[in-house]
């Protein structure tokens, strides 16, 4: 066995890459978006459609909201790539080259 595939076995425990772009649209992301968030999903409907309905109050949630999703986002994006190139070699798939 050699050094490569000791690693590997330590690392993944045998699993290989995902096929195509890593962390694209998968079981998990549909499973979040359409059964996770559905509280989230309500609260925002019922902004704007409860009474008594405040549209300037409704918005400012809604603009929390996306700025707390978006640096969320970002801030793990980023991380990403940061671990990626620190710990193996290289920025990860969207940003790097592709995988196996």
């Amino acid at each position: 066995m050699s050094l490569v595939s000791l690693s590997q076995q330590l690392l993944y425990h045998g699993y290989n890459g995902t096929e195509g772009w890593t962390g694209f649209v998968n079981e998990g992301t549909w499973v979040i978006f359409a059964i996770i968030l559905v509280p989230v999903y309500i609260m925002l409907v019922a902004w704007f459609t409860g009474t008594p309905r405040d549209t300037k109050s409704g918005l400012l949630g809604v603009s929390y909201l996306v700025g707390l999703t978006t640096s969320m986002w970002v801030g793990m994006f980023v991380l990403t790539v940061i671990i990626g190139v620190v710990f193996y070699g290289g920025a990860p798939e969207p940003v790097g080259a592709p995988g196996p």
